[in-house]
Order: C-alpha cells, then structure tokens, then sequence
C-alpha cells in the first residue's frame, strides 16, 4: 500500500512524540532483534527504530531491508531515527491507527 504525501504526514504528527522501540546495535539484524521488530510491529503498527550503526549507507540499508523484509513503510528518517508503519489486519478495527484517506 503506498501512502499519499497526507497520509505521511499524519502519520509523521502521530510519531513525532514516540521514542525508539527497537535499537540497532553493533550485532545488527539477529534473529532475535527480527523477532521482536514482527512483534513490535505487529502490535504498535506505527514505531520507531534506532540504528547505531557506524555510516550512513550501512543504516540506510538495514532499514530499507526491515522495510522490504516485512512490508513496511518508512514514513520519515532523521539521523539515525526512522519512523516506520505498517497496518496489521489482524487487530480488532478499533486498535487499529485510522489513517485519513486523502
């Protein structure tokens, strides 16, 4: 699902106040740490990750291979912080995030 410039940017005023649910250290993508980014995004839909990676193509890529592994979106990064979303269909309708449709 690609999302519309309004749609990010609701998205982006949703995770503005989040602080990093995942962190991405010096081991990188462990099984363990691609375990709890599906259960974290899976339960939260819309978070933040953190990579401390040394250079800037290195965390470029880890994030876009979060991204393309699970179907999720990046809606903003800063730095070292993305703003990752993808909708869960699985959640009851009222836990879900309502993403305007324009």
């Amino acid at each position: 699902m690609s999302l519309s410039e309004h749609q990010k940017k609701y998205l982006r005023g949703r995770g503005h106040n989040l602080k990093p649910l995942i962190m991405i250290g010096s081991d990188g993508l462990s099984k363990s740490l691609l375990a709890e980014f599906k259960s974290t995004l899976d339960h939260h839909e819309l978070l933040k990750i953190k990579v401390r990676i040394g250079d800037r193509e290195s965390r470029n890529t880890m994030i876009e291979t979060l991204c393309d592994d699970f179907g999720a979106q990046m809606i903003q990064q800063i730095g070292n912080i993305a703003l990752l979303y993808r909708a869960n269909p699985q959640k009851k309708p009222e836990k879900r995030i309502r993403i305007p449709s324009h």
